[in-house]
């Protein structure tokens, strides 16, 4: 499976100036961890404690408020990111507006989430 591009749905939503949102197809194809610490690539995070305790809620939220706004590839988010889990914390991520709308444009379920 590839992730949603703008030629693709004839939209691009940007994750920052210049660079689309990377999306993926179906939420059952992200299974990431749901417990445990995760360790973001320095490609997602540039500081130096790229640590997540998956049991904090609020550092869950800022793993996945990272990897969905800076991922380029769809294994990162395959990898790092749990569909049901997304699903769950959904409407408490601070992401930009072009994340957003790309992952609500693509999946209607997350709008009422």
């Amino acid at each position: 499976m590839q992730a949603v591009s703008p030629t693709s749905t004839g939209v691009a939503h940007l994750a920052r100036p210049g660079r689309p949102a990377v999306v993926a197809r179906t939420l059952t194809e992200l299974r990431g961890p749901t417990r445990g610490v995760v360790e973001l690539p320095v490609r997602l995070m540039w500081c130096a404690d790229r640590a997540f305790d998956l049991a904090d809620p609020d550092q869950l939220l800022w793993l996945y408020e990272n990897v969905l706004r800076e991922t380029a590839r769809l294994d990162d988010l395959r990898q790092l990111v749990n569909g049901r889990t997304l699903r769950r914390v959904w409407k408490r991520l601070n992401l930009p507006r072009g994340v957003r709308l790309a992952w609500e444009s693509r999946h209607q379920s997350l709008r009422s989430a």
